[in-house]
């Protein structure tokens, strides 16, 4: 293990890009570097604990998904259904919690029904808290806040950023600090679009799949060396 850094990001998110790629240049299917990227989903767990990450947030399944082609669709279903029925107990036995962001419509209704059971058995644990982005996108996450304040009735001279982030899928947690995207895109992708108005991003060309301990600690150090303002500056920056 590395050195301790000087900083830790309270609230980690990442975009495990590249599965299908890092399965291309090795000359097997896509579904075989969706399988390997679930597979280092677990050491990258670990690292978080290790390093004092409380928060990590993962992109696993966006609304624009759906487009794929449906044998890779299906595929990544049963990949969710698996790792709930694999890796559920142990998750709950480190101490993480699960917690689902995104709309469940869409997944079958089994499906539906072990995401909620996963969160209800882990709900009290409080080491890490693992938001699984599933069916998740930032504008959608935003419109359907925005229908929620209204169907409750809300004046809006009563609606403000507060409040607002009180109707996300991520509401009562801290927005995140880093923001990490693998593969070497430089995109957004429609990825936390409120909550990253001031995280720090971080791109490498490594595939997911090969986003070991050394690139996570990398992160980790670009983050320490990052000066933080939210929109400010210094004293001594000002002319």
């Amino acid at each position: 293990m590395h050195p301790q850094p000087e900083r830790v990001p309270y609230h980690l998110a990442i975009i495990m890009d590249g599965n299908g790629r890092w399965a291309q240049e090795r000359g097997k299917p896509r579904h075989e570097g969706h399988r390997a990227g679930t597979e280092n989903l677990r050491r990258v767990l670990r690292l978080c604990s290790q390093y004092g990450v409380k928060i990590l947030t993962i992109f696993a399944f966006s609304t624009e998904n759906w487009g794929r082609p449906p044998s890779e669709v299906a595929f990544l279903m049963r990949i969710l259904e698996t790792v709930i029925d694999r890796e559920m107990e142990d998750l709950h036995a480190n101490g993480v919690q699960l917690r689902h962001i995104g709309r469940l419509e869409g997944l079958q209704p089994h499906l539906q029904q072990k995401v909620r059971q996963a969160v209800e058995r882990t709900r009290n644990n409080d080491r890490l808290i693992l938001n699984v982005a599933f069916n998740y996108g930032g504008r959608d996450e935003i419109v359907n806040a925005v229908r929620r304040i209204i169907t409750d009735g809300i004046p809006p001279d009563e609606v403000d950023e507060e409040l607002l982030s009180y109707y996300l899928f991520t509401a009562g947690q801290a927005d995140p600090d880093l923001i990490i995207r693998t593969s070497g895109e430089m995109r957004v992708s429609n990825f936390l679009v409120w909550q990253a108005a001031y995280a720090e991003y971080y791109a490498t060309p490594t595939y997911w799949p090969d986003f070991d301990e050394n690139e996570f600690y990398r992160a980790l150090q670009a983050y320490t060396a990052r000066q933080r303002r939210f929109g400010l500056v210094e004293a001594a920056d000002h002319p």
